[in-house]
Order: structure tokens, then C-alpha cells, then sequence
């Protein structure tokens, strides 16, 4: 409740105006005046006890009784990288609490640990969880790292349909290398606040970062890996919390320092991966994204392959056109004509929109522009997919993200069915793929209330460069796809050329598809590829 000057004013002159109104009733009635306050003292009384008394019985019935964790374990074996392995998995929960040491939360995670290891404690440690935030890790869960995966259309031109779907061991998985612990925050999956907490305590930059770090404290401490390698696998949002878990990991009295992470479509600094007027970073920053999936429906640099046309787009967008969006109405109106005709030229746009765009394109209208003659719209977490609208003149796609909804029928299923048939999971409460209730609750401010602070818009790019110049073995892997067109390829590179990163420990990777690029085959096999080498190589140079 607020209690400021204003309130303690506002009160003051309450009880004025109250004590004048009763004396004019005692005046009117005859009845003296002490006798009236009297009475309403004792009223006010009455009333303050029992709600005291309701306010008491409410936070005794809610008070949490303290329980054992749930848990749910299963044996498994298979084949991965040519290797049969016997391995346990554990769904469980975790209690997160407060500094007082009262239960806070539940957190849920999913573990895969192989069974018949030589030396436990060195067993390398891979956590894994999405972003959003308010998702839960099902999409990195059985898209890529888990050891069943889930297939949809690699090409991306068929919608996943109705059940069932495909669902295959993935005998690429890491578990002869590391163990798996995938994660979901409070108020995604299973997890949940319970005891003395709230949502507020979890829904934030700061908060989030926080509870993932005492997770993983609490996990590694059980399992006794504090002598282990240490990653941490994070996609979009979950990119932009891992390098702030990363920072948190090194307080608390307890700092822990890990060996790597893998950003998969990473979004540390928003100003590079948010298509909002007046940003200029982002007409920057999505340019090559744009020209690339141009390129990919034939409507721009054909003759000319991706790599080369992207190269092109990176120069134009570092060159001319960064300088006419910071001249903005200084340029004259041929300068503005010569830059619509380069934006037209690699994006497939008609020039007279592009002009009355003041040469500055809008993610949203772009993936609806672009194919419009056709009556379609294109995806935002991968431009390769399409559909036809049911408003064919509207500024941007109506029906939501095709690249979502052409693929979340198909994860959600087979997702659930594992979870009961495989795992064992049996809970009366269903898992949740993404937060409820969420909206607007999430705080994203990097500082405490009344703490000065700039820049405002969100980052943490700074604080995983200033981590891995503290840590100077941490490694950083970044996966991009060509046609993620909500974390942009471009903005990765702009933003880890900047912030004084160590260029020497960050390995940039690239594939043919969008935000979830393991969602195509060919990219499925390459990044499995590349991450089990990035890992390899820092495991394998730590044992020597």
C-alpha cells in the first residue's frame, strides 16, 4: 500500500471531516458526542478483530505443509553416436526458497543420466531450456538435444496435421558425451510457485535468472558435480537468460564457472532483434534476414547463391543504407529514390512501397508483403513457411506465425504421450508449454525499482562478455538460421562484434533454416554436428 506524504494528508483530513459529521449528527439528535465515537470505536473494533481473525484462518489455510519432492525415474537404453547406453531418467521437482529458507516455488526438470560411469563426479553437465519467456524446454526437449525427437516437415511446406506423429529415437543425441538436465521455470511445464511465493518472485530478467541459478546450484550439489564440465544450452529468450545466469552463478557465495554455452537464434541486446518504428538498429539488423528470404521464394537474387547474396545484403546494410537511416529527411529526395532502389532490389519489394516505408521496413509488414499478390504470409520464427490469409488486405499476417502453427500440434502430442508412456510422469495437473497468465507481468528491468539506468531497453550482452573476460575458458557457441526472422543472424554478429567480446572464444554457425533450425533435417544433422564438437573440444582439452 502506498504511504507517502499524499496518503497521510489524504487521512488526516478523513478523520477531520468525520469527527465534524458526527458532531453535527450529536448536536441534531441530542446525544452527546463522546457517547456517538464511543460507539463507533467499539464498531471499528468489532470489525478490525474479525477481519484480523478471517485475514489469520485465510494465511493458515494456505500455509504450505512441508512434503517430500515429487519424482518420477525410468530406465532407458539406446544407440547414440554408434554407442549402446543403458540411461536413467528422472522427472522431479525442486524447491526453490527464499532467503529465509522458506519454500518459494517448484521447479520441474527433466534428467537423462548414464548409467555405468567411470568417474560420476567428472561427468560433463548439459542444462537445457527455451526462452520466451514463459516456455517451457519441450521444443529443444524432443526437437533436438532429447533422446526421442519429434519430425515435421523438413522442407516446411506441409502443415503437421492431426495425430499421430513421427517420433524417432535421436541417435545423435549427447548422452554419451553429457548428461541432459532440461529445465522449466516457474509457471511453465510442471513448475509452479508454491509456500510463500509469487509469480512476481520468478517473472522477471533478474528474478528468472536468479531461481534458474539456484536450481542448478541445488542439482549440481546433489548429484556432486562441482568438479564437472558445465554448460548451458539456452534458444531466443533462453539465450538472453543464460548469459545472465551465467553472471549470477559467479555471486551468492558460492560461484560456480561454467565451461560453455550454446545459443541457439541468440537475443542478447533487443535492440538488434525488436522490428519497431523508430529503432533504427533494427531496419539494420533485419535487412540481410529480409534479403536472404527474398532469395529463398524467388523474389530477389536469383542467379546468385545465399551465401553470396546475404554477403552482398551485410555490405549494402554496413554501408549506404546505415548511413541514410541516421540522415533520415537530411538525405535529398534522389538520395531516398537510390536507397529504395537497393531495398527493393534485395528484398523483392515494390519500390513505391518501399518509399512510403521511408525506406524503413517493418518485420511485420514484410512477411506480409512479400508474397501478397499470392495471398499469403510468410512465418516469423522461419521465413521458409507460408500460408494463405483469410484477410488478404490487412498490414501484416492475421493469423498468427505459420512457422508455429504448422509445427506446435505435432510437439505438444508426442510430448504428452512420452510423458506418460515413456517417463512414467502420472500428475493431475497438465504440463503447460507455455506460461498462463503471464501477459504483461513480466518485469524486464535490469535494475531494482529507483535504481538509475541506462539503456532501457534490454541486454545482456555486456554482462556475458564481462563473465567470459572474469572466466577466461568459458567458450560461447552461436547458432544462426538464415531465415529466423525474430532473431536475426545479422543482429548476432552485430552484437558480438560489439561489447568487447574475446572474438578467439565465440564460434559463429549457420544453417538453412529459421529460429528452431533443427526443424529441417539437413540443419538438424549439421547443428548436432557442431555443438557435439564444440562440446568435445572443451571437454577433451579440460581431461588432458
Amino acid at each position: 500500500m502506498y504511504s507517502g506524504p499524499f496518503f497521510h494528508r489524504g487521512t488526516q483530513f478523513i478523520s477531520v471531516l468525520f469527527q465534524e459529521y458526527f458532531h453535527r449528527i450529536s448536536t441534531i439528535f441530542l446525544i452527546p458526542f463522546h457517547q456517538i465515537m464511543k460507539q463507533i470505536s467499539l464498531l471499528f473494533l468489532t470489525f478490525f478483530i474479525a477481519f484480523s481473525g478471517f485475514t489469520q484462518e485465510s494465511s493458515t489455510e494456505s500455509k504450505w505443509v512441508p512434503r517430500e519432492p515429487k519424482k518420477f525415474e525410468s530406465m532407458h537404453s539406446g544407440t547414440f553416436n554408434g554407442q549402446k547406453i543403458n540411461y536413467k531418467a528422472v522427472v522431479g521437482e525442486t524447491f526453490l526458497r527464499n532467503r529465509k529458507g522458506d519454500v518459494t516455488g517448484a521447479l520441474w526438470s527433466t534428467a537423462y543420466l548414464r548409467e555405468g560411469v567411470l568417474d560420476p563426479p567428472k561427468r560433463p553437465v548439459l542444462f537445457i531450456f527455451n526462452g520466451g519467456p514463459g516456455s517451457a524446454s519441450i521444443w529443444l526437449h524432443v526437437g533436438f538435444f532429447g533422446p526421442k525427437v519429434v519430425k515435421t516437415d523438413s522442407e516446411a511446406s506441409q502443415d503437421d496435421g492431426a495425430a499421430p506423429y513421427r517420433f524417432e529415437e535421436n541417435k545423435q543425441a549427447l548422452i554419451d558425451l553429457t548428461d541432459l538436465v532440461f529445465i522449466d521455470p516457474i509457471g511453465t511445464g510442471f513448475s509452479q510457485v508454491e509456500g510463500e511465493g509469487k509469480t512476481a518472485d520468478f517473472w522477471g530478467l533478474n528474478e528468472d535468472a536468479s531461481s534458474i541459478a539456484q536450481f542448478i546450484r541445488i542439482w549440481v550439489t546433489q548429484h556432486g558435480r562441482w568438479q564437472a564440465p558445465k554448460f548451458i544450452a539456452g534458444e531466443s529468450f533462453g539465450t538472453t537468460r543464460a548469459a545472465k545466469v551465467s553472471e549470477v552463478l559467479e555471486e551468492g557465495g558460492q560461484s560456480m564457472a561454467l565451461n560453455g554455452l550454446v545459443l541457439i537464434s541468440q537475443a542478447l541486446d533487443y535492440a538488434g532483434s525488436s522490428s519497431w518504428a523508430d529503432n533504427l538498429t533494427s531496419f539494420f539488423t533485419y535487412l540481410p534476414s529480409q534479403a536472404a528470404t527474398a532469395w529463398y521464394h524467388g523474389k530477389a537474387g536469383q542467379g546468385k547463391t545465399l551465401k553470396a547474396f546475404t554477403q552482398e545484403a551485410r555490405d549494402f546494410a554496413y554501408g549506404d543504407y546505415l548511413r541514410a537511416l541516421f540522415l533520415g529527411e537530411k538525405q535529398s529526395e534522389t538520395q531516398k529514390e537510390t536507397i529504395a532502389t537497393k531495398l527493393a532490389y534485395f528484398t523483392g519489394l515494390d519500390k513505391n512501397y518501399i518509399l512510403r516505408s521511408d525506406n524503413q521496413l517493418l518485420m511485420d509488414r514484410f512477411k506480409k508483403e512479400l508474397l501478397r499478390t499470392e495471398g499469403k504470409a510468410i512465418g516469423t520464427l522461419d521465413g521458409r513457411y507460408l500460408a494463405r490469409e483469410t484477410d488478404k488486405s490487412a498490414g501484416g499476417p492475421v493469423l498468427g506465425d505459420p512457422a508455429s502453427y504448422m509445427t506446435g500440434s505435432a510437439y505438444t502430442a508426442v510430448f504428452n504421450d512420452y510423458l506418460m508412456r515413456d517417463l512414467k510422469v502420472s500428475l493431475d495437473r497438465p504440463y503447460l508449454t507455455s506460461a498462463n497468465g503471464m501477459g504483461g507481468s513480466w518485469n524486464w528491468k535490469p535494475v531494482s525499482d529507483g535504481a538509475y539506468y541506462e539503456p532501457s531497453y534490454v541486454s545482456t550482452a555486456r554482462a556475458l562478455s564481462e563473465v567470459m573476460h572474469r572466466n577466461t575458458q568459458m567458450q560461447v557457441m552461436v547458432a544462426n538460421g538464415y531465415y529466423d526472422l525474430i532473431t536475426p543472424f545479422f543482429d548476432a554478429e552485430f552484437t558480438f562484434a560489439r561489447h568487447n567480446f574475446p572474438q578467439d572464444r565465440v564460434a559463429m554457425t549457420y544453417y538453412e533454416a529459421g529460429h528452431m533450425m533443427y526443424n529441417r533435417q539437413e540443419d538438424f544433422d549439421a547443428l548436432a554436428k557442431d555443438v557435439r564438437k564444440f562440446l568435445e573440444g572443451i571437454i577433451n582439452k579440460k581431461s588432458n
